[in-house]
């Protein structure tokens, strides 16, 4: 009833200033378009001004529907705000200022896509005069990265129709978004019978927009390596905004022109036992193709564009051919290479094996190697150089010459690329014994002990071994070496012996001498000393005894006579019921006879 009758008051006051004569001039001023993303605020600002001045107000918000009609949804005057019900906005919207004020704002909270109209504010003077203002809402949604897809087969050049290369997507955007293709950073437009792009928009059920684009083009050999991508703009509040995909590329199939042939490994030079790569290639690019390399000397081939050939030798050089079949066409092309497997055979020692050289006479031998390359010689003996060149001569030779050489030869331009040989040397003549003569050693008693000799001279000497009284000792063990023979025999050693060891052969003999003293252990020595102090100390303890008459006899009666003499020599008289010999006895135990008895005596009884 308040708002009817305050209508009726506002009607009868504009009548009343109709009647007094002039409508009032009003002028609404508001932006063109106001930007939010959805979910977000929007605020819609309606300044005015009033010839009348900005007094007492009737103030009107309205949208224009998507068929053009004008619908209300907000009404304030002096007394009055009023949300208009049953429209989309009822519960979503507020004003800011009064009609009081030349500055108000209509807020509309949750922005939807729906949201997207013209809003209308209308402004009415008490005396009659309105103006409105009229802005567009706009309402953005940024949509979700974009994705890119490339064509999971080869594509042929020179095809005469256009290959499809790759499909680009970006979905939920509002407004739509924009799909611009790209090759090399060089952006892609249709070209008749060249390049086409194929747009497609899709209206998703929550009024959002996918997009999705796709390339297709004349493809040429010179595509092959090119990078395609996509570049996606799309709008937001104020401005715009771009992402990128990530990169793609393209298999372009295509036929050979030319082939290439080439030794992987190993780098430089090719020694017999390496491992040989060799490579083939084409410079195109078509699954219908077929390598095959091919050894012409022998006539075998691969069908492979890598082969390895393992422990090669010198019958694996030769030429070998690249070749390159478009099974499509039958066309052949082809190349070549050279591949030479250097060769050292093994060394040859003359004379073979062995050789015997007199004393003083001179020692000639040769090493030599077949071989690609050219070669290095030295001589060896106990690892030590004694010589270079293919020849060793050696002139005087003594037993010292004795022994094992080797040759080794070497190709200096391929490291580890070597080959051996040996000869063993004997140097003929009569023995000679590396001992001392006369050796002489002192050994305790009862140990046994090795002793060596060393003969050398050839024929290897025959040793024996015996003592100084002719007795033949047996050999513990006896060895050639490379200049004569080493015999070793064990002694056990009792007392002093003189062994003698004696090589012969053929060209004459020799003989060294080993002298061994004998001596006693500390042990032995220890004993006896012992034993002596303890005879003394018993003999201490019989006499300390006597003196204190402790002494007894064993039966019957005994007769104890001390004789006095220069010496005092102590004598005892033993006498028996049963013998009438006395026995007189010296302390140390000798034996005295009776006519040496002293009248002076003194006769002990019982």
């Amino acid at each position: 009833m308040a708002v009817r009758d305050a209508g009726s008051l506002l009607v009868g006051l504009l009548v009343l200033f109709h009647t007094w004569g002039a409508w009032a001039d009003v002028k609404v001023t508001m932006e063109d378009r106001v930007e939010a993303f959805r979910g977000d605020t929007a605020l819609i600002g309606c300044m005015f001004t009033s010839s009348e001045g900005i007094g007492a107000m009737i103030m009107q918000w309205f949208y224009v529907t998507r068929g053009g009609e004008k619908q209300r949804i907000y009404y304030q005057d002096i007394t009055t705000k009023i949300v208009d019900r049953g429209t989309p906005f009822t519960d979503r919207i507020s004003v800011n200022g009064t009609g009081a004020t030349a500055d108000v704002a209509l807020t509309i909270s949750n922005v939807q896509l729906e949201d997207e109209l013209e809003f209308i504010c209308l402004i009415k003077s008490v005396t009659g005069g309105a103006g409105e203002g009229r802005t567009k809402l706009k309402v953005f949604e940024t949509p979700n990265l974009p994705s890119i897809e490339s064509v999971q087969t080869g594509i042929s050049a020179n095809e005469e129709s256009l290959s499809k290369i790759g499909t680009c997507e970006v979905k939920n955007g509002f407004p739509k978004p924009n799909i611009t293709w790209y090759r090399n950073r060089m952006p892609l437009h249709t070209v008749q019978d060249v390049v086409k792009i194929v747009p497609s928009i899709t209206t998703e059920s929550s009024g959002l927009f996918s997009v999705r684009s796709e390339l297709r083009m004349k493809v040429m050999k010179e595509d092959k390596d090119d990078q395609f991508y996509c570049e996606v703009t799309y709008f937001v509040p104020g401005g715009t905004r771009m992402t990128e995909t990530n990169r793609i590329n393209i298999t372009v199939y295509y036929p050979s022109t030319a082939v290439s042939i080439w030794v992987e490994s190993p780098k430089g030079k090719i020694k017999e036992g390496d491992s040989i790569e060799l490579h083939c290639h084409g410079n195109g690019n078509i699954p219908s193709s077929i390598i095959s390399i091919k050894h012409t000397e022998s006539d075998q081939t691969w069908e492979s564009n890598v082969l390895v050939l393992n422990n090669v030798t010198r019958l694996n050089s030769g030429v070998y051919e690249c070749t390159s079949t478009d099974t499509d066409t039958f066309e052949d092309i082809s190349r070549n290479t050279s591949v030479f497997v250097n060769y050292l055979d093994p060394a040859v020692v003359m004379p073979k094996d062995a050789i015997v050289v007199a004393q003083g006479e001179e020692l000639q031998a040769t090493c030599n190697a077949l071989s690609s390359l050219q070669l290095d010689t030295a001589w060896f003996k106990d690892g030590q150089e004694v010589s270079k060149g293919h020849s060793l001569i050696v002139q005087d030779v003594t037993f010292d010459t004795a022994g094992t050489y080797e040759c080794v030869v070497t190709v200096p331009e391929i490291e580890g690329m070597e080959t051996r040989g040996t000869v063993l040397v004997h140097v003929q003549g009569p023995p000679e014994i590396m001992e001392q003569d006369y050796t002489e050693m002192d050994l305790v008693f009862e140990k046994t002990v090795e002793l060596s000799c060393h003969a050398r001279g050839f024929p290897a000497p025959s040793i024996t071994w015996i003592t100084s009284d002719g007795k033949v000792l047996q050999t513990a063990s006896e060895e050639e070496t490379e200049d004569g023979v080493q015999s070793v025999v064990s002694i056990k050693v009792t007392s002093d012996i003189t062994a003698l060891c004696n090589a012969s052969n053929e060209y004459g003999s020799d003989a060294v001498t080993f002298n061994i003293k004998a001596k006693g252990s500390g042990v032995i020595i220890a004993v006896i000393i012992i034993c002596i102090l303890l005879l003394a100390i018993l003999g201490s303890v019989l006499y300390f005894l006597y003196k204190k008459g402790k002494i007894c006899g064993r039966s019957g009666k005994q007769d104890l006579t001390k004789e006095k003499s220069n010496k005092d020599n102590i004598v005892v008289e033993m006498k028996s019921d049963n013998t009438e010999e006395a026995v007189l006895l010296g302390v140390n135990g000798e034996k005295q006879p009776p006519n040496d008895q002293s009248s002076e005596y003194l006769d002990v009884q019982k």
